[in-house]
């Protein structure tokens, strides 16, 4: 469903214990639709990570509310709500986390054969993932024999394998040399407009976050956006 609405309000997060306590996030509140691309800037230890694994659904906030297409997914009980994230939001990480013991096809294929029902023909999706990411010939390869570049590619393949709504990225850059980081940047949005998800990346790259049309920046847990 890519006409997705992604709602934060007054979204606060704290870690540590009641003696202890640390605030990262101070009262976020955000409005997105899919089609956006939002890039999220800020100095290391901000909270944008925290922000993004919020929206992920990985963690929940500790006060404030996050709806996705007008309800909460944390209403959801555990079961439901992994199933909710394999089949509505993609993720993008900085080190790409493929599994060392299987093939660059399998390593797409995974997210489509973690829950029954998820996809009729996950081979055919994910081949034809591999081909536009330019990997149709390293299908059977392990992960071990890719360079990074094409390890960050397959890992975009991967995310994308559900056809998400969301499609959250974590310095999906990060690791890369300038060249390989040129080539995944504009692979994301080519892939962005071809499949209208709502892409939200988070990065310390000037250069990356220009070429989104909502820019922000996280300080003091705050989310200010920038013209």
């Amino acid at each position: 469903m890519k006409d997705v609405t992604l709602k934060l309000s007054n979204v606060y997060k704290s870690f540590g214990s009641a003696e202890r306590t640390i605030r990262i996030l101070n009262g976020i509140t955000l409005e997105l639709r899919g089609g956006q691309s939002v890039a999220v800037m800020g100095p290391s230890g901000s909270g944008k990570s925290t922000l993004l694994h919020l929206i992920g659904t990985l963690d929940q906030p500790t006060s404030g509310t996050l709806e996705i297409n007008g309800s909460n997914p944390f209403s959801l009980a555990e079961p439901d709500l992994a199933r909710f994230r394999n089949r509505g939001i993609g993720f993008i990480f900085q080190d790409h986390h493929l599994l060392p013991q299987y093939s660059v096809l399998e390593n797409v294929m995974l997210p489509a054969l973690a829950f029954e029902g998820n996809n009729t023909n996950p081979e055919s999706r994910a081949l034809a993932l591999l081909e536009r990411v330019g990997l149709s010939h390293r299908v059977e390869h392990r992960p071990a024999q890719l360079s990074g570049g094409e390890s960050q590619r397959t890992a975009v393949a991967r995310a994308l394998m559900n056809e998400p709504s969301i499609l959250l990225c974590d310095e999906p850059t990060g690791n890369l040399d300038h060249a390989n980081a040129e080539s995944i940047a504009s692979l994301l949005f080519e892939l962005h407009q071809q499949e209208k998800n709502l892409l939200i990346t988070v990065t310390h790259s000037q250069e990356l976050a220009r070429r989104f049309e909502q820019r922000f920046e996280l300080r003091d847990g705050v989310l200010h956006q920038n013209t």
